[in-house]
């Protein structure tokens, strides 16, 4: 496996890399933010309580959703 120097050095635009993809896929309610999550009790289309994390029970309730389209990349999401 191929290691990023971004997970091996923190750096603030690394960081904000990775908020900015979580808060777009939040928005555009992709992948696990497509169901409301269970134990924080947020909607779909909105981030964990839990800072730059999404819990294990949020993405296992997007797994056994049978609803879900899956994933959408980020430039056809708008078209839907």
């Amino acid at each position: 496996m191929i290691s990023l120097p971004s997970a091996i050095i923190s750096s603030p635009a690394a960081d904000a890399a990775h908020d900015a993809a979580h808060e777009t896929a939040a928005r555009f309610q992709h992948g696990a933010y497509s169901v409301p999550c269970p134990e924080c009790h947020v909607p779909a289309g909105v981030l964990c309580l839990a800072r730059r994390n999404v819990h294990a029970a949020r993405r296992s309730l997007y797994l056994q959703s049978p609803k879900s389209p899956g994933l959408v990349p980020l430039l056809v999401g708008r078209a839907r």
